[in-house]
C-alpha cells in the first residue's frame, strides 16, 4: 500500500514567523524534519505542503534546493491541501506531520502507521502532551508523548470523508478534529505512552523552543543516524538548564477548543 507523509509548512506563523527555515546544524529546520520523516520504514514518499501566499515562495525554493517534493495550495484549508496531495500521488495512506516538530521520531511514525494498518482504522494518532490535555481529563491516567512528536495517519477513505464532511474553519485548518469528535463515523485509535512525558515540549512556537531544539541538535545530531526520543530524554535529564529553557510555554497552547461539540 502506498503511504506518503505530508509535512504542512508555512512561513507566516502567528507566534514565530519564519521558524520553519531557521537553521539546525547547517540546514533549514524543514529539511531536517523531512530527513527524519523519510527515515521511517513505512513511508514511501515525503511531500511538503505549503501555500500560495507570496511569503511561502521561500519554502518552495528551499524544497527545490534540497530535492524535496513540494505542493502549494490553500492557506486556510489545510485539509484540502492534504486531500489534493493524496490524490496527486495516488496515496492509499497519508501520514500527517507539522513543520514545527524537528525532533520527530521515525520509530513513532512507523508505530502509528502499524496501528492504523493493524486495526484498519480510519485515523490513528500519537497522543502528545497537548493532544492528551485537549481530549481527556487528567484523571484517566493515560499518558502523552512529548509535545512535538505529533503524528497522525489516515486511510484514503477517511481523509476523503473528512474532506467532504468537515465544515468548521478549525476542522479544515487542523485536519483531524472532526474525526476525533465523531467516533461513530470514523474508526479512530490513539497511541498512549507508558510514562508521562507531558511536561516535555519539543515543538517550536517560540524563540525559547528553538533554543532548546538547537541545543538538542548540537549535542545529538549525526550525519549517519537519527537520534531517538529516548536519546533526547536522556540528554535533557543530564542538562536541566536546557530542559528549563521553554518551561514558560509548556501546556500554554492546548487544543481543547477544537474538540468540543
Amino acid at each position: 500500500m502506498s503511504t506518503i507523509a505530508i509535512v504542512q509548512a508555512r512561513m507566516g506563523s502567528t507566534r514565530y514567523p519564519g521558524k520553519v527555515l531557521l537553521p539546525l546544524c547547517s540546514k533549514p529546520m524543514l529539511v531536517r524534519i523531512v530527513e527524519r520523516v523519510a527515515a521511517a520504514a513505512g513511508v514511501q514518499q515525503v511531500v511538503v505542503a505549503t501555500t500560495w501566499r507570496p511569503e511561502d515562495i521561500a519554502i518552495g525554493a528551499c524544497c527545490a534546493d534540497h530535492g524535496i517534493a513540494c505542493f502549494r495550495g490553500s492557506a486556510e484549508d489545510v485539509l484540502d491541501r492534504y486531500w489534493r496531495v493524496a490524490c496527486f500521488y495516488g496515496a492509499e495512506r497519508v501520514v500527517r506531520i507539522t513543520a514545527d516538530c524537528p525532533c520527530i521520531d521515525a520509530c513513532l511514525i512507523d508505530l502509528v502507521i502499524a496501528i492504523q494498518a493493524d486495526v484498519d482504522a480510519g485515523l490513528a494518532g500519537l497522543a502528545t502532551g497537548a493532544g492528551v490535555l485537549g481530549i481527556l481529563p487528567q484523571s484517566t491516567g493515560l499518558f502523552g508523548f512529548p509535545d512535538g512528536l505529533d503524528v497522525e495517519c489516515y486511510s484514503r477513505d477517511a481523509l476523503h470523508r473528512l474532506w467532504t464532511l468537515a465544515r468548521r474553519p478549525s476542522d479544515r485548518e487542523h485536519v483531524s478534529p472532526y474525526a476525533w469528535r465523531h467516533p461513530e463515523a470514523f474508526t479512530v485509535e490513539r497511541c498512549f505512552a507508558t510514562a508521562d512525558y507531558g511536561d516535555h515540549r519539543w515543538t517550536v512556537d517560540h524563540p525559547e523552543d528553538y533554543q532548546l531544539v538547537t541545543a538538542v541538535y548540537e549535542a545529538l545530531w549525526r550525519a549517519d543516524r537519527h537520534f531517538t526520543m529516548g536519546e533526547v530524554l536522556g540528554f535533557l535529564a543530564e542538562h536541566p538548564e536546557v530542559y528549563a529553557l521553554n518551561r514558560m510555554h509548556v501546556g500554554k497552547e492546548g487544543y481543547a477548543d477544537l474538540w468540543g461539540t
